[in-house]
């Protein structure tokens, strides 16, 4: 019942830390390892028009939960302006209002984005109606028709069948009847209208996507027209020059359908003009702006939001339940020995300053001579606390001896031994001293080399730029290792040097067998 009682709390733990975990990654773009920096993209569009010396309404459409992209911030710069937005289907329209408008008038409205893989790009909303077969004319209806039953003879569902239909209208050398077609399309949008027309003729609901061509400095553009249709389940979104499928990773999709971009009441003369740029910038960031967007507070309650001098504490601390795991891990299933439980995590953390090799060697001069001086004091017969204070003084004397002949000798890491943490030292000194007294310098020895062992790898776990970084910004993944150290609590099994110690009997056993 215990078993069950303790595996019950364990899969609560890992439920919670990579049920929040996944939050922070899918919905607020966190990522998973220590990048400095992401693409954002910066899209303004320009309206420019004339007042008529009377009220207008000015609408445009803008972006809607724009497929591949995140919003992390949006402006409307309007001084003087009433200012509303509204959702039109699969549209977003903002509207700017004002009274007795006259001359030439400008308004601008600005998107920060950035690329979110998990905004799929395939579009579900809204669900259309199959259209009616248009009242095509005789030449045109001759051609529309043989061309979709040579499309639908070569294609095996809507997706074939609209590259199919993209390719023979795209042909450099186009069929008869493909090339009456074509010459009625002048422009890019008249030739995307055109491939509606034609596929009403197979009953197959389509829509113009308007998409903005996103660059690294892009000035004066405008939006160009991509062919979408519908499956039955979502729309796929097709190259009308090519006929490649899917929107491009730096295309915009502003608005689709046949609405128009801007639309004036009481003004004339409209136009609008499109600039990108793309920058870089923090990753935390981005998601500490796309947190605040979801009203979610995840990342405001976070250790994000100390000061700056706090984190740096925090960032070390949330290492060492790492550097404890990994003590159980070289304990209880390899069954190296160590002096104490947390000594070699303590020892691990002042290797960040000394350096690993610099730090295992100060360890061991340090322990070294602390076993001389403690050996002496064995002969005085000290009662326990006396001798621990006694140990502790002369730690810190030894210690202070040991920076001032390594800075006179020119080796300045000798003066990071004042990091070790001396109580500890003390103590390891103490019981290794007693371990040599009651079973002999082997085993005294084999303590200490494993205590620098476990102390070394700790060291190289913590300090590992992914798990420095994990353990801070998904502090919630340290549960996991809470989980694998209460499981591990109930192990009872052989560890790696019984089974290396044991090898002989074993053979032994084998061999009678």
């Amino acid at each position: 019942m215990k078993d069950l009682h303790l595996k019950i709390l364990a899969l609560i733990l890992v439920v919670s830390a990579l049920g929040l975990c996944y939050y922070k990654i899918d919905r607020l773009g966190v990522p998973l390892t220590p990048q400095s920096s992401a693409q954002v993209w910066t899209a303004e569009a320009t309206v420019r028009f004339n007042g008529e010396d009377q009220s207008a309404k000015i609408d445009l459409a803008v972006p809607k939960t724009p497929p591949g992209f995140s919003v992390l911030d949006e402006n409307f710069i309007s001084a003087g302006y009433g200012l509303a937005t509204d959702d039109e289907g699969a549209n977003r329209v903002v509207q700017w209002a004002a009274r007795n408008l006259s001359g030439p008038q400008t308004l601008y409205y600005r998107v920060v984005l950035t690329e979110d893989q998990s905004a799929h790009r395939d579009r579900t909303l809204p669900t259309p109606t199959y259209p009616d077969i248009p009242e095509y004319s005789d030449p045109v209806r001759a051609a529309v028709f043989t061309l979709l039953d040579s499309v639908r003879a070569r294609s095996a569902d809507t997706s074939s069948f609209a590259q199919e239909l993209l390719r023979r209208f795209n042909d450099p050398s186009p069929e008869a009847e493909v090339k009456v077609l074509r010459d009625e399309a002048a422009s890019s949008i008249a030739q995307v209208e055109q491939l509606q027309y034609i596929l009403a003729g197979a009953r197959i609901p389509s829509r113009i996507a308007h998409v903005l061509p996103l660059s690294g400095s892009l000035r004066h553009g405008s939006l160009v027209p991509w062919l979408e249709v519908y499956n039955g389940e979502r729309w796929l979104a097709f190259n009308p020059r090519t006929g490649a499928a899917g929107f491009p990773n730096d295309a915009l999709v502003w608005y689709a359908g046949d609405m128009p971009l801007v639309d004036l009441d009481g003004a004339s003369d409209a136009s609008v003009q499109f600039s990108a740029l793309k920058t870089s910038r923090d990753v935390m960031g981005l998601a500490q702006q796309r947190a605040r967007l979801l009203n979610s507070d995840v990342l405001e309650y976070s250790l994000l939001s100390l000061p700056i001098a706090t984190q740096n504490t925090y960032k070390i601390l949330l290492t060492v339940p790492l550097g404890a795991l990994v003590v159980v891990l070289l304990r209880n299933f390899i069954g190296l020995r160590t002096f104490g439980t947390f000594m070699p995590v303590l020892i691990a953390l002042a290797f960040r300053e000394t350096e690993l090799l610099w730090g295992c060697i100060l360890f061991s001069v340090l322990v070294a001579l602390g076993l001389i001086v403690r050996f002496y004091l064995e002969r005085l017969k000290l009662l326990l606390v006396p001798r621990l204070a006694s140990m502790l003084t002369i730690v810190i004397l030894l210690m202070a001896g040991v920076s001032v002949v390594s800075h006179k000798l020119g080796m300045e890491h000798g003066l990071s031994i004042a990091l070790f943490p001396m109580v500890i030292l003390a103590m390891t000194i103490e019981r290794m001293s007693i371990v040599w007294d009651e079973n002999g310098p082997k085993d005294a020895m084999l303590s200490g080399l494993g205590s620098l062992a476990v102390a070394a790898v700790g060291f190289l776990v913590m300090t590992h730029p992914l798990a420095e970084y994990l353990a801070f910004v998904f502090p919630e993944l340290l549960l996991l290792v809470l989980a694998f150290t209460l499981l591990a609590g109930r192990y009872t099994g052989y560890r790696l040097s019984e089974l290396w110690r044991f090898r002989s009997a074993a053979r032994a056993i084998t061999s009678k067998g």
